[in-house]
C-alpha cells in the first residue's frame, strides 16, 4: 500500500483531484469555515481554483463519505519542471491534512517534480511540528511581513512573518516521515536553548553553541486572544532569534523539545 493510501485509510477519507465548479465551491466554503477571512481576502477563489485545475495544477479534496473534510490547492513553481508551490491546505478531520499532503507528494513525484514548497507562520507550534516532523520538510528562508496585514480571525492583529518550507520529496527526512514515523533530528547534549518561555513570555539568550533550540509558545493563537502584548513579544523574539540565525546561514534541521533545532555551519 502506498503511503498516501495508508494515510487515507487510517484517517477514514477518500482522496481525489477536483475538477467541477461545485467541488471548488465546497472548498471555498470549507476554507471560510476554517479561517473566517475577510470576504474580500479569501485564501483562493472558486474561479482561481477552476483556472488552476484546468491549467494542470493541483486541486484536491479529502472526503468522509459525501462530506468534504479537507482540501489542498497548489501550483507549478520555479525551478520549472522541478517544484510545486502548495498555496493552501486545510482540514477539519484528524489525519485528513496529512493524507492530503502525501497525496500531493505522490502527485508531484508522478510528474517528475522533486520539491514542494509552502509558507507557514513560524510561531504556530503544531504547524511547525507537522511540517518538520510529520512531513520531513525544512524551513529554508525567513520572510518578514510576507503577506502584509491579514484580516482573517486567526491572524488579525499580528504581523505576517512566514518561513518558506521546502519539502525535498525523496530526502531521508521525507522518506522517514512518509513511512509514518515522524522525523526527529539528533539533538546533542551541548545544544543551547537560545529562546525560552519564562512565565509565558519569551526570553532570548546569547547562544554561541553550534546547535541552538528556539522554543515556541504552546498555543500562540490562545496567547493572541489572552495577551496581545505577549504575542507581539513572541513575534519579535522569534523574528530576531530564528530569523537572525537563518539570515546568517544557519540551518533548521528539525523540530524537537517544543522548538526548532537550528545548526550553525
Amino acid at each position: 500500500m502506498t503511503p498516501e493510501a495508508a494515510a487515507a485509510r487510517k484517517a477514514g477519507v477518500e482522496l481525489r483531484e477536483l475538477q467541477e465548479i461545485s467541488d471548488f465551491d465546497r472548498v471555498f466554503h470549507l476554507y471560510d469555515d476554517i479561517w473566517h477571512p475577510d470576504p474580500l481576502n479569501a485564501p483562493v477563489s472558486v474561479e482561481m481554483m477552476r483556472a488552476l485545475s484546468h491549467a494542470g495544477n493541483y486541486v484536491a479534496g479529502a472526503f468522509d463519505g459525501d462530506d468534504l473534510v479537507g482540501a489542498s490547492v497548489a501550483f507549478l513553481s520555479t525551478p520549472i519542471g522541478e517544484s510545486l508551490h502548495s498555496h493552501v491546505t486545510g482540514a477539519v478531520k484528524k489525519g485528513a491534512g496529512y493524507a492530503l499532503k502525501l497525496h500531493q507528494r505522490a502527485w508531484a513525484l508522478a510528474r517528475g517534480l522533486t520539491t514542494v514548497t509552502w509558507t507557514f507562520d513560524p510561531l504556530v507550534r503544531r504547524n511547525a511540528y507537522f511540517n518538520l516532523a510529520k512531513l520531513g520538510a525544512r524551513p529554508e528562508e525567513y520572510l518578514r511581513e510576507f503577506y502584509g496585514p491579514m484580516a482573517d480571525e486567526v491572524n488579525a492583529g499580528d504581523e505576517s512573518d512566514r518561513v518558506l518550507a521546502v519539502w525535498r520529496l525523496t530526502s531521508p527526512q521525507a522518506l522517514t516521515a512518509a513511512s509514518g514515523r515522524p522525523y526527529q533530528p539528533d539533538v546533542p547534549e551541548s545544544a543551547c536553548r537560545g529562546l525560552i518561555a519564562v512565565e509565558g513570555r519569551p526570553v532570548a539568550r546569547v547562544a554561541a553553541e553550534r546547535v541552538v533550540l528556539v522554543e515556541l509558545p504552546e498555543d500562540i493563537e490562545a496567547v493572541r486572544r489572552a495577551d496581545p502584548g505577549a504575542a507581539k513579544a513572541w513575534r519579535l523574539a522569534v523574528r530576531d532569534v530564528l530569523g537572525g540565525m537563518m539570515d546568517e546561514g544557519a540551518t533548521v534541521t528539525g523540530f524537537a523539545r517544543g522548538g526548532y533545532v537550528v545548526e550553525r555551519l
